[in-house]
């Protein structure tokens, strides 16, 4: 298995009756209830999976003002993933039951810290089950941590006053990955205020799905996300959202389109606009 963006079920499967499996971690997850992700992890996973929670490990600690799912500091988060038993020549596997919206935030900061053997289930549980795959509800026993170094990041971000300084001299693209509504400002319920950075584009995530939950063929993607990007190079995107957890989904895709190389805005727009003077533009652009 040398799987760097997605698996399919059936190559999962074979990959786990090898004598080498890979690590598959769950990250299931829920924005109304922390504990969603759980609950539904116990009800039923892919057997040796292990569940891995959005808020405790794959967000760090809230200040006020540095979004409603900040990055761990990169050591809490290594000594996290060394203790599910993940070494550096681990190959990993994340999965959710939410188009991969969370598994790709987890594939992110693996590669955050270097670690580049991992990749997301396409389809997530939905796809496992209708190849015909078993789930349990079984827990497996914690597994014995791993050795784990950290290694040079494969993955970049951009913060607050970068992107403030880009809005008088632009040399980004941002790109938000929120549902067009939040966008334009319009039916805020997450975040104290709506709106968006100023001149940045909308990518929905979903966008990036077929009506199957797995993700479209790399020609489409890589289609999608040329017209929307209008001839910037990935190295000049900025990807956010609205707490640094679907804009991984939008990096995701880009690097199955073969347009890898751009960055997370991590605090987005939920830190955007808890920060004084942050300016703010509603309507469609």
């Amino acid at each position: 298995m040398n799987h760097t963006t997605l698996i399919s079920a059936d190559d999962l499967a074979a990959a786990l009756r090898s004598p080498n499996p890979p690590t598959v971690l769950d990250c299931s997850s829920d924005t109304s209830d922390p504990e969603i992700g759980r609950r539904a992890y116990e009800a039923g996973h892919i057997p040796g999976a292990h569940h891995v929670h959005m808020g405790r490990t794959l967000s760090g600690q809230r200040t006020g003002d540095n979004g409603r799912n900040p990055l761990p500091e990169p050591l809490v988060f290594l000594q996290a993933m060394s203790a599910l038993g993940i070494g550096t020549d681990t190959r990993v596997v994340a999965y959710d039951n939410s188009g991969g919206v969370y598994a790709s935030r987890l594939w992110w900061m693996l590669r955050w810290i270097g670690h580049g053997a991992v990749a997301v289930l396409d389809g997530g549980l939905g796809a496992w089950k209708a190849a015909g795959q078993p789930v349990t509800a079984d827990v497996p026993p914690r597994p014995t941590p791993a050795a784990l170094k950290a290694r040079p990041s494969l993955a970049t971000t951009a913060d607050h006053g970068q992107l403030r300084a880009n809005i008088d001299a632009p040399r980004w693209l941002v790109l938000d990955a929120r549902a067009p509504d939040r966008f334009r400002g319009e039916n805020e319920t997450l975040d104290p205020q709506g709106g968006h950075i100023p001149g940045a584009r909308n990518r929905l995530f979903r966008d990036n799905l077929q009506a199957d939950g797995r993700f479209k063929p790399a020609a489409t993607l890589r289609a999608e996300f040329e017209a929307v990007l209008d001839g910037h190079p990935p190295e000049a995107v900025v990807n956010q959202c609205g707490s640094g957890v679907s804009a991984c989904h939008n990096l995701l895709a880009m690097e199955i389109a073969g347009l890898g190389g751009s960055m997370l805005y991590p605090g987005s727009w939920s830190e955007w606009c808890s920060r004084p003077g942050a300016p703010i533009a509603t309507g469609a652009a």
